[in-house]
C-alpha cells in the first residue's frame, strides 16, 4: 500500500479513459479536505479530483499549511513564510506521489485552492511551471516572497489562472487580490479576474465560472 506525504480524498473520474486530467483541491485555513471535496461531484466527469489535508492540526477537525498571522496590516506580513515554504515542499512531495500513483495526463495539471490554498497554488506554480497548466485561485491573492526569483516569461507560456475574490472579504481584502491580474499580466499569463458581491467564500455565480473554465480545459 503506497504512503503519501498527506492524507488525501479522491473522487476518480466518473467516465473511463486513460491518463485523465488531475485536479488537486487544497483548502483553506481552519477547514479540511472535506471542505472543497463537497462541491467535486459538480465538478467534470473527466478529472481525477485529489483533495489534501494540510499537515498542521488546528484541532476539532481543523488544519492549516501554516501559520496566519490575522492581525497583520499587509499582505507581506500575513503569512509565516519559513512555514509557508515548508508547506510547498510538502506540496511537492506530495504531487510528485499523486502524479507517479496514479496514470494522469501530467500535461494536463489543474491546482484549485481556497484562501491560503490559493496562496499556495499561486506560488507552487509559480515555482514550477512544467508541473502544472491551471490555476482556480480563489479568494487569495500572490505572495512573492514564496515565489523564486528570477521569473522568466517563457516558462509560463502553458499556465493560465482562474481568479475570483469576495468584493466584500472580511478575511483577504479584495484590494490584495486586485494585485493578481497585473502582476500576472507583466509574466503574460493567461489570466481570468473576477469579483462577486460576497464575503469569504464562493458565491454559486463564482463556482458556474469556474466549472465552466475548467470544463473548456479537461
Amino acid at each position: 500500500m503506497a504512503t503519501f506525504s498527506l492524507e488525501y480524498l479522491i473522487r476518480h473520474p466518473k467516465t473511463a479513459q486513460t491518463n485523465p486530467p488531475l485536479l488537486i483541491m487544497l483548502h483553506g485555513y481552519g477547514s479540511n479536505e472535506e471542505d472543497l471535496f463537497s462541491f467535486a461531484q459538480e465538478l467534470p466527469d473527466e478529472l481525477l479530483i485529489i483533495s489534501a489535508r494540510a499537515p498542521l492540526s488546528l484541532g476539532f477537525g481543523s488544519y492549516a499549511w501554516y501559520t496566519i498571522h490575522f492581525d497583520a496590516s499587509s499582505s507581506d506580513k500575513f503569512s509565516d513564510i519559513p512555514e509557508a515554504r515548508a508547506a510547498l515542499k510538502l506540496m511537492d512531495d506530495f504531487i510528485n506521489e499523486i502524479v507517479s500513483a496514479y496514470e494522469v495526463n501530467q500535461q494536463n495539471i489543474f491546482l484549485l485552492g481556497f484562501s491560503q490554498g490559493t496562496i499556495l497554488s499561486t506560488a507552487y506554480a509559480l515555482n514550477h511551471p512544467p508541473k502544472i497548466q491551471h490555476v482556480v485561485a480563489l479568494s487569495g491573492y500572490v505572495n512573492e516572497e514564496l515565489i523564486q526569483k528570477p521569473l522568466e516569461k517563457e516558462n509560463f507560456k502553458d499556465l493560465d489562472f482562474f481568479v475570483s475574490h469576495g468584493s466584500v472579504d472580511q478575511v483577504i481584502p479584495v484590494e490584495w487580490a486586485r494585485k493578481t491580474a497585473p502582476f500576472l499580466e507583466k509574466l503574460n499569463i493567461e489570466h481570468s479576474y473576477h469579483e462577486y458581491p460576497v464575503g469569504h467564500g464562493v458565491a454559486p455565480q463564482n463556482f458556474f465560472d469556474l466549472h465552466s473554465w475548467v470544463k473548456k480545459r479537461c
